[in-house]
């Protein structure tokens, strides 16, 4: 029996990817609001930021509850933030669309966790202009020491020295990838910095581009950097536009490569063939 083109296994698999990007999202939550203030992501558990009341389980239930309790303590009535739905949802949707792209092989395990660090890290810079060390630096670790299995061809190389050929283009591709990401970043501040004789650009947005080319290797880190830089220039000009601000408003770039990494992982081959084409 199937249902829109599904077998039962293949709906519970989109329902389970589903469900597990809501619950990222909500320990994503916890993230955003816990980490620029130093504080422990584990301990204690969560509770209203304004009254300190432990949630329920039934409180704590990804989007469900926001809507059940209209946004709202249900001790002290205080306003729950609305980003905490667009966090959950925003991190199960890029889930899915992983899913979509990968399966369950290994890049989807691999980017799974990049997508969460991405998603802390845009919504961190966004509201703090911060680009948590504890983020940057781990996902850096991670991105490099995982990067021959963001290839399925990892567990099917047939010859032993095949799959060390695998293992080593992986490793070369994405330490030229960290050297890229954030070299070139690293060298457009020193000259920013020499020229305007003032910093343009923090080091975590360096440190994030790094990471970023851990993962993905040089050829989506410079995509990342144009698209970044291409969306942060768009956005950023209406948004100072609109509200006045100076030139010299700050702006969060971190949360713009974010977006532009999240880009080059799911649609990088095809923009990359557009652009070349071009």
């Amino acid at each position: 029996m199937e249902l829109f083109g599904y077998n039962p296994p293949m709906l519970l698999a989109h329902a389970f990817v589903i469900a597990f990007g809501l619950a990222v999202g909500s320990f994503l939550n916890v993230c955003i609001y816990r980490i620029p203030k130093g504080r422990s992501v584990i301990r204690p558990g969560s509770s209203c930021p304004h009254c300190h009341h432990p949630l329920r389980p039934w409180e704590n239930v990804p989007i469900l509850s926001y809507l059940f309790l209209r946004g709202k303590c249900s001790q002290c009535g205080g306003r729950i933030s609305w980003i905490y739905p667009i966090v959950e949802s925003t991190t199960a949707l890029l889930f899915y669309l992983l899913f979509l792209k990968y399966g369950f092989d290994t890049p989807f395990f691999i980017n799974v966790v990049f997508f969460g660090m991405l998603v802390g890290l845009i919504f961190i810079d966004l509201f703090e202009r911060l680009l948590p060390n504890v983020i940057t630096l781990s996902g850096l670790t991670f991105g490099l020491l995982m990067s021959p299995l963001q290839s399925g061809e990892f567990f099917q190389g047939t010859q032993l020295f095949g799959t060390y050929n695998v293992i080593w283009a992986h490793y070369f591709d994405s330490i030229l990838g960290i050297l890229v990401g954030g070299g070139f970043l690293w060298l457009v501040a020193e000259l920013y910095v020499r020229v305007k004789k003032i910093e343009g650009m923090g080091f975590g947005d360096i440190k994030m581009m790094a990471m970023v080319g851990a993962f993905l290797g040089w050829r989506y880190a410079w995509l990342t950097i144009l698209l970044g830089s291409l969306l942060g220039a768009l956005v950023g000009s209406i948004y100072i536009y609109a509200l006045g601000k100076g030139r010299r408003y700050e702006l969060p770039f971190g949360s713009f490569l974010g977006v532009g990494a999240i880009a080059s992982t799911l649609w990088g081959q095809e923009l990359l063939a557009w652009y070349l084409a071009q």
